[in-house]
Formats: structure tokens, C-alpha cells, sequence
């Protein structure tokens, strides 16, 4: 049964390189014609006479020709080319079993400092003692305000995350705004191609209801859940003089946006149990989530080389070698 389950799903991943079978029996066909000595005598005597006329060994007849083995080496060859597959293999990293995307607001609004020093800078720190507890992730970065940006695609290098993280700045985002949707859009897309189970961070300080609708739509497509970092404190705090103006933590929106994509809240804390707390609704997301594109059809072509290799060696005795003239 497995045979026969085989057999269906048998296929060439690369089945272009077969259209070299014409040139390459043309050229067979050709060094035989060449190589055929009594081509000139065919032409005058009688295939039926011609035989009893010959002087040859017994059994010289049947023996294979070189260019017999030559025709069969460039047939083994294309096959492999070709890449012959018919099962599955794990995709190449499979050693990589999980993906993390953090998105962050870069706003003037995330400037303000009713958290120290600021909402930004206090969200790259937690970013930073983020990669620290998920170091066997990887992970990217994507940065947002009136347009979404990938800053760094996924990656195992936490320093470079970190790096890139300290340089977001508003000054530097092209046009002013606040397009979450699109953002959200950007990285499930990258996950998507990633292949393995995954979730998303969002480090913002609100969200807006009018991003509702899309944000609910992208999750029924792609099913990546979104747990928010919230980083603005409460009426309460008085930001300091200088402040840049911002709006004080509306937890309402955040909860609305993190059940719209079945994520969590998690409010911004001066210790490292908000990470904590993200890191371990990180988890469970990536273990319930399934595996998009993790495998790919596995290559046999490389087993025909070993055959191929066999062959070539008998054109290394004497009398094993083709010419064309």
C-alpha cells in the first residue's frame, strides 16, 4: 500500500531539466552512427550477407559498446537533475520550532514620560528582557505609525534585534499616523513564510477602534494570536514637565484589540514579571498553533549520483573511452 501511495504522489521538482533528453539522445545517435565501422559496407553489401561475411569472436556482438554506457550515464544524469521525489522531509529548519514577531508603535505619542524614561525607550527595555527568556525563538522586528516597516526579518541573533530596537525613534518613520492593521498584516505574513508555529507581540499604548474590523479579519485568515505589551500608565500619574502630550492608558481598547485577536494585555511593569507574564501567553500560543509550511518534497535525485558515479568508472579501462569526430 505504501508502494502504491508512493507511486501516486511521484513527481520531478525540477522537470524543465528533462527537455535535455532530446539534444542528449540526439547526440547518442549521432556518436553511434559515427562510431559504427561497417556503416560504409552496410550501404553496399546485404544486411543478411553482411553477417556471414563478418570475422568476429563469439558473443563480440552482444557485448555493450561504450557509447551504450555513455547514452545510460546522461540518462541517470538528467533524471538526478530533474530531482525525482515522491515523500516528504522536514523543511530545512526544522531545528528552529517556533517564530516570535514583536511589532512597535513608533509615534510622538510614545514619547510621552508617564513612564520612565519614556514609552519607547521603556518598550525597547522590555524587548531586550523579552529575547532574554526566549532566546530558542527567533525573531523580527516591525515598526509602525502611519505606515508598517520591517526593521529585521526573523532572526536568532538577539543582539541585532536589540540593536535595531534602540534606533527606532519617530524622526524616522515616514509618514505620520497609526496603521496597526497593517502592521499585523506584515507579520503574519512573515510567519506565514517562517512555517513553523508563532505569535505576535504588540508594544503600543493604545489602539484605535476604527482598526477593529481589519484587525478581526486578519486573525479569521491567518490565526496568529496578538498579545499586547501595554506601556502608558493611568490617569493617575502626572507626567513630568516636557512631557510630550499623550492620552492615559485606556486598557478598554487594548482588551477589545487583544480579544479580537484572541491575544492578552499585559500591563507595563517596573520589574520583569510583565515579561514574565508575555513569555509564558507566547508559549501556549505557539504550542496550540499549527505547523503552515513545515515540510517540503525531499530530493532523491542525490541517490542517482551514487549510480551515476558507478557508471562513469568504466570509461576508465581501456578501450571505455567515446570520441566524436
Amino acid at each position: 500500500m505504501d508502494f502504491l501511495n508512493s507511486l501516486d504522489q511521484f513527481h520531478f521538482l525540477r522537470p524543465a531539466w528533462l527537455l535535455l533528453l532530446m539534444p542528449a539522445g540526439f547526440l547518442v545517435w549521432s556518436v553511434y552512427q559515427r562510431g559504427d565501422s561497417l556503416r560504409a559496407w552496410r550501404k553496399l553489401i546485404s544486411p543478411h550477407l553482411l553477417d556471414h561475411l563478418l570475422m568476429q569472436e563469439s558473443g563480440e556482438s552482444g557485448r555493450w559498446r561504450p557509447v551504450y554506457i555513455l547514452g545510460f550515464a546522461w540518462l541517470v544524469g538528467i533524471l538526478a537533475l530533474a530531482g525525482p521525489s515522491w515523500r516528504m522531509q522536514a523543511s530545512p529548519f526544522s531545528e528552529d520550532q517556533s517564530a516570535l514577531f514583536i511589532v512597535v508603535k513608533v509615534t510622538p505619542q510614545m514619547l510621552a514620560q508617564d513612564i520612565q524614561p519614556s514609552r519607547l525607550q521603556r518598550g525597547v527595555m522590555k524587548i531586550h528582557d523579552l529575547l532574554e527568556l526566549k532566546s530558542d525563538v527567533r525573531t523580527g522586528l516591525i515598526a509602525y505609525a502611519g505606515s508598517a516597516h520591517l526593521v529585521m526579518p526573523l532572526t536568532s541573533d538577539a543582539g541585532i534585534i536589540n540593536s535595531f530596537a534602540e534606533a527606532l525613534e519617530p524622526g524616522i518613520m515616514p509618514k505620520e499616523g497609526d496603521e496597526l492593521a497593517e502592521a499585523i498584516a506584515l507579520a503574519n505574513q512573515r510567519l506565514k513564510e517562517a512555517g513553523v508555529p508563532g505569535s505576535i507581540v504588540l508594544i503600543t499604548d493604545n489602539v484605535d477602534s476604527s482598526q477593529l474590523s481589519a484587525l478581526e479579519s486578519l486573525y479569521r485568515q491567518n490565526a496568529y494570536e496578538v498579545h499586547i505589551l501595554a506601556i502608558a500608565a493611568g490617569p493617575e500619574v502626572i507626567p513630568p514637565p516636557g512631557s510630550y502630550p499623550a492620552p492615559p492608558l485606556d486598557l478598554k481598547s487594548l482588551r477589545d484589540a487583544a480579544r479580537t485577536m484572541d491575544g492578552t494585555v499585559t500591563e507595563v511593569t517596573p520589574d520583569k514579571r510583565d515579561v514574565e507574564s508575555l513569555s509564558a501567553s507566547i508559549e501556549r500560543s505557539i504550542k496550540s498553533a499549527p505547523t503552515q509550511e513545515g515540510q517540503r518534497w525531499k530530493d532523491e535525485g542525490y541517490y542517482l549520483l551514487i549510480l551515476l558515479a558507478l557508471i562513469l568508472l568504466t570509461f576508465f579501462r581501456r578501450g571505455g573511452s567515446v570520441t566524436l569526430e
